[in-house]
């Protein structure tokens, strides 16, 4: 265990969402001003259209020329692997989907695999994880996120950790939160009830003691670990960069107010 602080990056899930619009961008931002004024703000993102389908090399050279190096784009591994797949077979699939990445070189962080709630534990999904994880590319850091309780055994994290795959940290619904580390980085993710929140424009939520957990979580392991990725979602509270800010204030980082921002006026 080491006292040096990790590199902690907090984001957002995502950032074109048109209520934060005259909120966090300012009233004029334009489409192709949001990620370059995002990244001002924060520094990764967590991208979630990968989700849907890998994307095409100009797209992703975009993303790296309109962000400063030292941003970060973690990345959903597309369902087609985690969902449909079920991770059965999809040594290729990753292999193909982690290529597709490679504009971002450098900005790219970890591609996170995002399994379904009905993604059940049993002998045989534990062999398709086991071998999925052994047959990823070396090169990419992998981040692995359960949403059913039966996966949070101690043979899961030994499986995780022989492969050097992040066990993701994730608040969602009534889902158990776990606390265990797996690799030499975390990855958190802050999740809500879509049922909830209907509009991204401001904190609807109160979540103080959430907030206050978290950070006594993190504060314990933060010598475990070289790097920390978290990424806010608006239904956890309602408004994600709010979130993100709030949890960078809480954890010492510095902060950047939107609103400072705004002056720019390319962007009106």
């Amino acid at each position: 265990m080491s006292d040096a602080r990790p590199t902690i990056r907090l984001g957002t899930q995502g950032w074109s969402y048109d209520d934060w619009k005259g909120v966090f961008y300012p009233p004029g931002a334009k489409q192709e001003d949001r990620l370059p004024f995002y990244s001002q703000v924060f520094d990764t993102v967590e991208l979630d259209t990968t989700f849907y389908h890998a994307p095409k090399a100009t797209i992703a050279r975009s993303w790296e020329r309109h962000t400063p190096d030292e941003f970060r784009f973690a990345a959903k591994v597309p369902r087609a692997i985690s969902h449909d797949a079920l991770l059965r077979d999809a040594s290729a699939p990753l292999a193909d989907f982690a290529r597709a990445m490679e504009p971002l070189g450098e900005k790219l962080g970890p591609l996170l695999v995002q399994l379904p709630a009905e993604f059940t534990r049993d002998e045989a999904r534990e062999r398709d994880l086991a071998r999925f994880l052994a047959e990823a590319p070396k090169h990419i850091k992998l981040a692995v996120e359960f949403r059913h309780a039966s996966w949070q055994a101690p043979e899961v994290t030994d499986v995780l950790r022989a492969h050097g795959a992040a066990l993701a940290w994730t608040q969602w619904r009534e889902l158990p939160r776990v606390a265990d580390i797996t690799a030499d980085f975390l990855y958190l993710r802050w999740l809500g009830d879509r049922r909830e929140i209907e509009k991204y424009d401001r904190v609807q939520i109160d979540r103080t003691e959430s907030f206050a957990s978290w950070e006594a979580d993190l504060m314990k392991v933060f010598g475990e670990v070289k790097e920390v990725y978290g990424y806010f979602n608006n239904h956890w509270a309602g408004h994600s960069p709010s979130s993100a800010n709030e949890m960078k204030r809480r954890l010492g980082l510095p902060v950047q107010e939107p609103r400072d921002h705004w002056s720019q006026g390319e962007l009106f």
